[in-house]
């Protein structure tokens, strides 16, 4: 389902709308460029929240110590299945 929205745009957003779609071929459409613009968006603030926790987890005692445990608990299996380099 589609939705009709106005949007109060710069002109100069709204020409480089236009050339990604024409010149550029982004998307076949004005609304399809925003499209992609936005799921980029969306795409780059969860990848950077998903990092943040990471890095955040890499901190954590608890977790340091838990991989720990489950890198000496797989050892054996690892050194038996994984490819020698």
């Amino acid at each position: 389902m589609r939705t009709k929205r106005t949007y109060n745009l710069p002109e100069r957003t709204v020409r480089t709308v236009r050339e990604l779609a024409t010149t550029y071929g982004l998307a076949s459409t004005q609304d399809g460029v925003i499209e992609l613009a936005v799921d980029e968006l969306a795409r780059r603030i969860r990848e950077e929240a998903e990092a943040a926790q990471w890095e955040a987890a890499a901190a954590d005692p608890a977790v340091r110590a838990e991989s720990a445990d489950l890198a000496a608990a797989y050892e054996q299996a690892d050194r038996e299945t994984w490819p020698r380099g």
